[in-house]
């Protein structure tokens, strides 16, 4: 009895101590929808709960009105292709023999029926919607219908037909999702702000939070419920070809804009979300900016701690600020894919935040590990594996063989049905937070906002805010009117470069066709200065159709001709539109034609400005001595023009700053919180260590038209142990005569720690405006416990020791009293 009465307490006592240090929910527990998805999923087959965890593209429901479709070339003969030819007025461009064409050429024609059929809009297949829902039950649709942009009228009536049929069939709603990351990129008409990358350059919270609410609203008057959105990927890999998707290279930078992104996009309640409102999507989880080759989806190398304390850091933020969703990493670390990794997947992420969030793939990624990745054998295993890790549904996303296998998978044992319930549960979940089974289609008519003039002005906002003033040699900016200018470089008349990729399409090769009404650089510049003082003659052009980095012969020596006879020459260079792996690159420097036309315009004496529109930071050292003057402006959507025009004149003024390190030499590719050894000149005696940080300009780097001074950096706790909230104030002075905003920047450096502490670290930021004269006290707050670093053991530390503090020339030092071990994997 005794013994029984010590084991009773010894459980309770565990049990008790295992409550005490287990995470709160990252988002509370609603007990309604809770019985709601309880009751639902009791009723459930298994077909319908896999069907739950299968998620198709749209293309797959598409009807295709080609002929060529469905040839059969047993039966099809000539003169079939001849009168084919003829309906679509194709006989002059393809003259045939007396003998079919070959492969090739069938596929031209084929192709040249495709456009002109998709010209006519996008229509579903009844009879391919009966067999996706119908048949396999399938529960979530992505995608852009035909591949390009649709008008919400368009969204709302496909999303009409799709949800009728999955309530008729299954009695659950559809759940739509789409990369909508820059504003509404797949609707047409929309407000498209300016890419991550830019919206971390503003260091204005508010704006990003803002902008994700007006992307919520214009992404639900198409119906759609789901945005694939924040990236919070770091983009520390200049080479990478995503670079421009997030929000920069920090990861405090992109744990606060990802949280205010969510918050936007989401609202404030995420177990309700309004009818103005949408789920966000966190991707991609995680490491993904870091690969080894620089290129996309290839294999990363990333300890344990650094992806504890930075790559995991905003997905921990924007979870436990309500995100609903997960997209995972497409790659691999360390030799496991993420999609296979149950510790990633289920213990940090599921487990340890206490989350009751959905886990998506990104597309094909659990076929990819049969037939990329080589870890399993086939694709019925690569589905074992990834839903056993914690994958909850799958972005398959063209067949349904999925559903077939994980079927298989379940009735055979090797994977149980609790792990289909858990995912089920998950899918359920959101569309009942969603609000799906009361309203799952809206109408586009009662959203009177979508495209106004209102949305315009923040999108203009935003991007004025992003711009970053990199040079201003003897103030030659801002211009004056009156005067005679070269418009100059490939990117001077282009809508596409602007946006960049998942504009309008995923390549963003539709921009300069369904952006028209908005302006390039060159019509901004026309409309500010007049076209009686602009000249345009760009010198270097990319190759309509080509690849992303194809470019035209070039007529440099036009260009020059013109810039003979004007007073300055504004050359817009950097890059076309790509995404993804299309957008890999071999060589990071600017392309040769591009280095040869700034420098022969330079020769001709005329002050040049250069204008860098670009996803990531090509190398320039070649040419940044021959400029005057170079802005950054990176992505900034279809109101970049006018932006630049408006602080090219001085009516606004620059206060965006450098959101990651721009490196100056092809073989120094750095980030601002590198370790003191990576910046050495030389070891003690006669070793020559040669390492040295060659940066071009600095992560947090930008100027303005005005200047600050920073004065009084203050501390109210010279000391501190790790409960403690330290408070910093800094006094700031606007000493020019233009009102400006200036992003204040507060950095830590631990100054000797057990593991090799970072150079320095973003640990605050606030952004203010200050008129001509005036001082703001400045105040940032920073919690001791975020000083912390992950030991070589995986456990955060804060240890006892001093750490030195600077805002602007400002520093100070602050001591911790004692060392903090923390037994929780989070803080």
């Amino acid at each position: 009895m005794k013994r029984t009465l010590f084991l009773y307490l010894m459980i309770s006592a565990f049990g008790a101590m295992h409550a005490q240090n287990a995470a709160k929910p990252a988002i509370p527990k609603d007990d309604k929808i809770e019985e709601q998805v309880e009751c639902l999923l009791k009723k459930m087959t298994l077909e319908e709960k896999i069907g739950q965890m299968t998620q198709l593209a749209i293309d797959v429901l598409a009807k295709n009105n080609n002929p060529l479709a469905n040839m059969n070339p047993n039966s099809f003969k000539l003169e079939d292709l001849k009168d084919l030819l003829r309906k679509y007025k194709l006989e002059k461009e393809f003259v045939l023999s007396k003998s079919m064409p070959e492969k090739d050429v069938m596929m031209q024609i084929y192709m040249k029926i495709q456009n002109i059929e998709s010209k006519k809009g996008f229509e579903l297949d009844e009879a391919l919607l009966d067999t996706v829902i119908g048949k396999y039950k399938v529960g979530s649709i992505l995608n852009v219908p035909g591949g390009i942009a649709q008008t919400k009228e368009t969204w709302e009536r496909i999303i009409c037909k799709i949800q009728d049929k999955s309530i008729k069939e299954i009695g659950i709603p559809c759940i739509y999702g789409v990369d909508q990351i820059h504003g509404t990129t797949y609707t047409l008409d929309g407000t498209f702000f300016p890419q991550g990358i830019n919206m971390a350059a503003t260091f204005n919270r508010t704006l990003v939070r803002e902008a994700s609410r007006i992307s919520a609203y214009e992404t639900k008057a198409g119906s759609i419920p789901w945005t694939f959105a924040p990236v919070i990927d770091l983009g520390r890999d200049a080479r990478w070809p995503r670079m421009w998707e997030n929000y920069g290279e920090d990861c405090y930078v992109n744990a606060e804009m990802g949280r205010e992104s969510v918050l936007g996009f989401q609202g404030t309640s995420p177990n309700h979300i309004g009818a103005n409102n949408v789920a966000a999507c966190l991707k991609h989880y995680m490491g993904y900016g870091v690969p080894v080759s620089g290129k996309d989806r290839t294999p990363s190398s990333i300890t344990v701690q650094d992806m504890r304390e930075k790559h995991f850091a905003p997905f921990l933020e924007a979870i436990r600020a309500g995100a609903l969703s997960v997209m995972v990493n497409s790659a691999i670390n360390n030799g496991l894919p993420f999609h296979a990794n149950s510790e990633l997947l289920t213990q940090w992420l599921k487990k340890d935040l206490n989350w009751d969030g959905l886990i998506v793939t990104d597309w094909a990624d659990i076929n990819n590990l049969y037939t990329r990745d080589k870890i399993v054998v086939s694709k019925k295993e690569a589905i074992k594996l990834a839903i056993n890790a914690g994958i909850d549904m799958s972005m398959v996303p063209y067949e349904c063989s999925f559903c077939t296998y994980l079927k298989e998978l379940v009735e055979e044992g090797e994977v149980p049905i609790s792990r289909i319930d858990d995912a089920v549960r998950r899918v359920l979940r959101l569309k009942y937070r969603l609000g799906l089974f009361e309203t799952p289609v809206y109408k586009a008519e009662d959203f009177p906002l979508f495209g106004s003039k209102e949305h315009a002005a923040v999108a203009l906002q935003v991007a004025e805010e992003s711009f970053v003033l990199l040079k201003n040699k003897d103030n030659i900016l801002p211009l004056a009117k009156g005067k005679k200018i070269l418009v100059t470089g490939p990117n001077a008349n282009s809508m596409r470069t602007l946006n960049g990729g998942w504009s309008y399409s995923w390549q963003g090769d539709k921009a300069d066709l369904c952006a028209i009404g908005y302006n390039t650089i060159l019509e901004a510049l026309n409309k500010e200065f007049g076209t009686e003082n602009i000249v345009y003659e760009p010198g270097v052009t990319y190759k309509q159709g080509g690849t992303y980095w194809e470019e035209n012969i070039p007529e440099i020596d036009k260009a020059v001709s013109f810039a003979n006879k004007v007073d300055y020459v504004i050359v817009c260079i950097g890059e076309n539109s790509y995404c993804e792996t299309p957008g890999n690159l071999t060589d990071l420097r600017l392309s040769f034609n591009q280095l040869n036309l700034v420098k022969a315009l330079a020769h001709t004496g005329k002050p040049i400005i250069l204008i860098l529109n670009e996803g990531r930071p090509r190398i320039i050292n070649e040419i940044e001595p021959l400029a005057d003057a170079i802005i950054n402006v990176m992505l900034p959507g279809n109101y970049g023009g006018d932006a630049l025009s408006e602080l090219l004149t001085g009516k606004t003024n620059f206060s965006g700053k450098m959101p990651y390190t721009y490196s100056k030499e092809i073989n120094s590719l750095f980030t601002y919180d590198y370790k003191p050894c990576e910046n050495q000149d030389k070891m003690q005696g006669a070793y020559d260590y040669n390492a040295v940080v060659s940066v071009q300009w600095a992560f947090g780097y930008g100027l303005s038209y005005t200047t600050y001074e920073y004065t009084n950096l203050k501390v109210d706790k010279s000391s501190f142990t790790a409960d403690d909230m330290l408070t910093f104030t800094v006094d700031v002075k606007n000493t020019g005569t233009r009102t400006g905003k200036e992003a204040v920047l507060l950095f830590t450096s631990d100054v000797i720690a057990s593991l090799t502490p970072d150079n320095r670290r973003l640990r605050a930021f606030e952004k203010v405006e200050l008129q001509p004269g005036e001082t703001k006290t400045v105040r940032l707050k920073v919690k001791a416990s975020d000083l912390a670093f992950v030991g070589y053991n995986g456990e955060w530390r804060l240890e006892k020791g001093d750490f030195r503090i600077q805002a602007g020339n400002q520093t100070l030092m602050v001591t911790c009293l004692n060392t903090k071990i923390w037994d929780t994997p989070n803080k």
